[in-house]
């Protein structure tokens, strides 16, 4: 406990207001990330910083294809047929998050800059509201359900993925790409945008849209980026 101690300290020191840091007995140190840091994080994987992928990273209710009679397209020239129908499943995921975004602007939502992208964007150029209001008056994240949860723990992982070279060669990155749209099905089964949500929590609906941005982002690094897939802005 001691040595815990000493080690606690010193990172303490040097990671101040980054993380939380607990010693349990017998010398465990276990860290949490402050919601401070990881609002910020998230806003920088929604809208974008000074860095690429480190940065990064249907209506409301919209129908949703039956991936086994989808007739999936060459989505780029010289691309092979047949796509998988799973790497099709996250084209379809990435563009429905660019469908949600463009739509909440036209509600009023959110503003965007440039609300008519000629292609998918990297990252949305968003005015208002500007941060997206992760945080509660009390400094904790709004964003507290589980596939919310589950969502953004799936987007440190893939960025985990993408910024670590020792690693990145050797990950799948069509189950990555599927597993991160997979958990934003289960996001958005769960986790109204639109309705009451919006009317009764405007801030809850937003920090849900800008959870929703970031995983556009990085669906589009991982599609275009690992995979060589074109990230449709629609289907």
């Amino acid at each position: 406990m001691e040595f815990a101690s000493v080690i606690a300290s010193d990172i303490s020191g040097i990671c101040g207001g980054v993380f939380s840091i607990q010693i349990v007995p017998p010398g465990w140190i276990y860290f949490e990330l402050t919601h401070s840091t990881l609002a910020t994080w998230l806003q920088s994987v929604a809208v974008g910083s000074s860095g690429e992928a480190g940065g990064r990273e249907q209506g409301a209710g919209g129908a949703r294809g039956d991936e086994g009679t989808i007739d999936a397209q060459c989505p780029m020239p010289n691309a092979q047929c047949p796509m998988p129908n799973s790497l099709f499943a996250v084209q379809y995921t990435h563009a429905r998050c660019c469908s949600l975004v463009l739509l909440a602007h036209r509600e009023g939502l959110i503003k965007l800059r440039e609300p008519v992208p000629n292609s998918s964007p990297a990252f949305w150029s968003v005015i208002a509201p500007n941060p997206i209001p992760w945080l509660n008056s009390d400094g904790t994240l709004r964003l507290n359900h589980p596939d919310e949860r589950r969502l953004i723990a799936e987007l440190v992982q893939v960025i985990d993925n993408i910024e670590c070279p020792d690693v990145s060669g050797s990950v799948k990155w069509d189950k990555v790409a599927l597993n991160l749209s997979q958990a934003f099905e289960k996001f958005w089964s769960n986790c109204r945008i639109w309705g009451e949500v919006k009317i009764t929590s405007p801030e809850v609906a937003q920090a849900r849209l800008g959870l929703l941005m970031a995983t556009q982002s990085v669906l589009k690094y991982v599609l275009e980026e690992n995979l060589g897939i074109f990230a449709p802005l629609e289907l």
